[in-house]
């Protein structure tokens, strides 16, 4: 790989190219040059990229570059090679003594023992048996025992493990497994990656709950029946969660325990591959949900205390542990932990063909607080004060400049609450590289809105200014709602605008009541407000699109283990005689308006009116007009609007046709013609109707 600083024409590329490479300076300062406001802390920006750089060297010089360094799954962990002998690599440097065991050999501590080298790593080839056979059978269960010390002997399951399997009627503790399966058995992708697409629409899924029944929902299920489903929606890219292997199942799939596996309960590995393989064909990308954040504090199946220690892959002490969700942290300052994570995310491109990820917890990897207890305020000394943790901040740069480097088309994204400056800008300027960021506000706003506001109080100014405040030249993903604000605790917004009355009063054949009708009708507008104005993509977490009725909880021993809210009931919209079809219908309209006009890749949206009595919103964006009436009851005929460019306008959405379960109220064939007169900042205006509580989107005739 080439030096960092020298390959800054490269790096730009995927930050947005908003420097003339010529002008950047080469300490990790040119972000100010975007931002004048981050020019006191320059030595911060400095030091972090500076770090980054004697990463770069070190690696360079030891271990023969990144690329090779993050290859680690290659190496490290079991192998079979080319004379069916295997390989088995293991880093344990606090331990005297290993051996491998298993069904293989009786689980017998003497039969296979292992060689530690000077940096604690132990290694052992097992040739094949005598007719030529891999000594270890497919699927058959193993584990590296290690003697410490102490002399005491522990068992633990090798951390490269790629499959890992649970069985509940025996032990929560996994089983790790060899998978090894045979060349005709093994998945070959058949597709190539799409190339990433300039407007991402994000459907965030998990697996497990992607079935009406009371149970765990497979690969190869969500394969056959969701991704025709994603795709019909209008979203190019599937953000899969709870994929990477973690015991507890309630966990949501945030307290891995194995994290080169990939979880067994929905099948097994080739499963996943023929999942993003069959998503590829459908020109969709998936991301993965990956958890670098913390992990789970288990022993027996997990990390933790792997070699006896508390600090081989984490920081020992208090500073190892995040007190609310009871985890352990990793030491991103270690070679080894390094080499760990890196090759972590090489290997779920590599191997799945997974094509970028959802960065979890980034807030709690930025900070030495974790965010506990703090409130940010948008003041710049918290983003480069002495809580920043700049080991955890290098990994990230580190992390994104691999990936970008490796794969041009890759896609990350961060989910981080403070609001970092330059978390999705490219090294070469100083950022930490990610792509999108998640705008974490917006959720926030709908819910303390629908929970404290009266509509007829709605400030419409701070609505468009909560979905416009993003970071210039940083690239932002909206959303009104993700699978936090589903979680048992918290309530979806459809159940915060209908409640009791979704149980009751979703039948077509009952007469449509006041909270239905509103519910339905800001649902529709919340939404296409956050898609057209909240940023450069959009996301929604599956069931949300047509207000799902019921929260998410998946079950543990405070709900008697039941599977009743571990489900999405996907199938209330295959009914003809409920109105969640409508809100399906509009969900999908509304992406196939942004795939055909593109509005997500366009700049940000020049907003005309922000209207506090009337509750009127108007905004351009991608050569589309936007108007919103939020008002409950009052309606406008001949309403004037500015739009900039002149022409005859038509209807090409409005969130009050029939079959997005409104009245009709506007007519489609109307055509709309401007007049010269400057309006509202704007060069020209025409007048439309707009009912109560609708949205309409107007187009160029001539694009239509």
């Amino acid at each position: 790989m080439d030096t960092l600083a020298e390959n800054s024409s490269k790096t730009l590329a995927h930050g947005g190219g908003q420097v003339a490479s010529d002008d950047i300076p080469r300490d990790g300062t040119g972000v100010v040059k975007l931002d004048p406001w981050l020019s006191p802390f320059q030595d911060s920006l400095k030091r972090r990229y500076a770090k980054t750089q004697d990463w770069i060297k070190k690696i360079d010089e030891t271990e023969g570059g990144l690329d090779k360094f993050s290859k680690g799954a290659d190496t490290f962990g079991l192998h079979m090679n080319k004379d069916k002998s295997i390989t088995y690599k293991e880093w344990a440097p606090n331990a005297v003594q290993a051996s491998l065991i298993g069904d293989f050999n009786n689980w017998n501590r003497e039969a296979h023992p292992m060689k530690k080298n000077e940096f604690g790593v132990f290694t052992l080839t097992i040739p094949p048996t005598a007719d030529g056979q891999p000594a270890i059978p497919h699927n058959s269960k193993i584990k590296i025992s290690l003697q410490l010390p102490s002399s005491e002997w522990v068992d633990r399951l090798p951390a490269w493990i790629k499959y890992v399997t649970q069985d509940l009627s025996v032990s929560p503790a996994y089983d790790a497994r060899f998978w090894n399966p045979a060349p005709e058995d093994q998945y070959m992708f058949k597709h190539p990656r799409p190339k990433r697409p300039e407007s991402l629409r994000v459907y965030e899924a998990h697996v497990g709950i992607s079935s009406p029944e009371l149970r765990v929902t497979t690969y190869k299920e969500f394969t056959k029946t969701m991704l025709p489903r994603i795709k019909s929606l209008g979203y190019n890219v599937i953000q899969l969660m709870a994929i990477m292997e973690h015991a507890y199942y309630a966990s949501f799939g945030y307290q891995v325990n194995n994290f080169f596996a990939a979880s067994s309960r929905f099948g097994p590995p080739e499963d996943l591959k023929e999942l993003v393989d069959t998503a590829h064909s459908l020109g969709m990308i998936v991301l993965l949900d990956v958890v670098h954040s913390h992990a789970s504090k288990n022993v027996l199946d997990g990390l933790n205390e792997f070699d006896g220690t508390d600090h081989q892959y984490f920081h020992e002490g208090p500073r190892g542990k995040h007190e609310l969700w009871d985890s352990r942290l990793f030491n991103y300052g270690h070679h080894e932990v390094m080499r760990f994570l890196l090759s972590n995310l090489r290997f779920w491109m590599d191997e799945y063909c997974f094509d970028g990820f959802r960065f979890d917890g980034v807030t709690s990897m930025l900070y030495l607080h974790h965010g506990i207890g703090t409130g940010f305020s948008g003041g710049y000394h918290e983003y480069f004060g002495a809580g920043v943790d700049e080991e955890a901040v290098v990994y990230m740069m580190l992390a994104n400049e691999l990936l970008h480097e490796l794969y041009p088309e890759v896609i990350t994204v961060a989910e981080d609450v403070s609001g970092m400056p330059a978390l999705c800008l490219p090294l070469a300027l100083g950022g930490l590289g990610f792509d999108y960021r998640l705008a974490m506000a917006i959720p926030d706003m709908w819910i303390k809105l629908l929970k404290e506001v009266k509509d007829e109080d709605w400030n419409i100014g701070n609505i468009c200014w909560t979905l416009t405040n993003r970071r210039h030249g940083e690239k932002t993903i909206a959303y009104c709602e993700s699978h936090d604000q589903a979680l048992v605790g918290d309530k979806s917004l459809m159940m915060h605008l209908c409640d009791a009355e979704l149980y009751t009063n979703m039948s077509t054949l009952t007469p449509l009541t006041a909270v239905i009708d509103r519910g339905m009708a800001l649902h529709k507008m919340i939404r296409l407000v956050t898609h057209g104005l909240g940023g450069e993509g959009y996301l929604n977490f599956e069931g949300n699109e047509f207000g799902h009725p019921e929260w998410l909880d998946f079950p543990r021993e405070g709900n008697q283990n039941s599977f009743w809210y571990a489900r999405r009931q996907l199938n209330l919209t295959d009914d003809p005689l409920l109105r969640y079809q409508f809100l399906n219908n509009f969900d999908r309209g509304m992406n196939l308006t942004e795939a055909k006009y593109g509005w997500l890749h366009a700049p940000q949206a020049f907003i005309s009116l922000k209207h506090e009595g009337d509750k009127v919103i108007v905004f351009e964006r991608a050569g589309l007009v936007f108007v919103f009436n939020f008002h409950a009851t009052n309606s406008y005929t001949d309403y004037r609007i500015g739009v900039e460019v002149a022409g005859t306008y038509r209807i090409v959405l409005n969130t009050d046709r029939k079959e997005y379960g409104g009245f009709n109220r506007l007519d489609e064939g109307t055509r709309f013609f401007t007049e010269p007169l400057a309006w509202n900042e704007r060069k020209n205006c025409t007048h439309v109707y707009i009912p109560a509580r609708t949205a309409l989107v107007m187009a160029l005739e001539s694009t239509i």
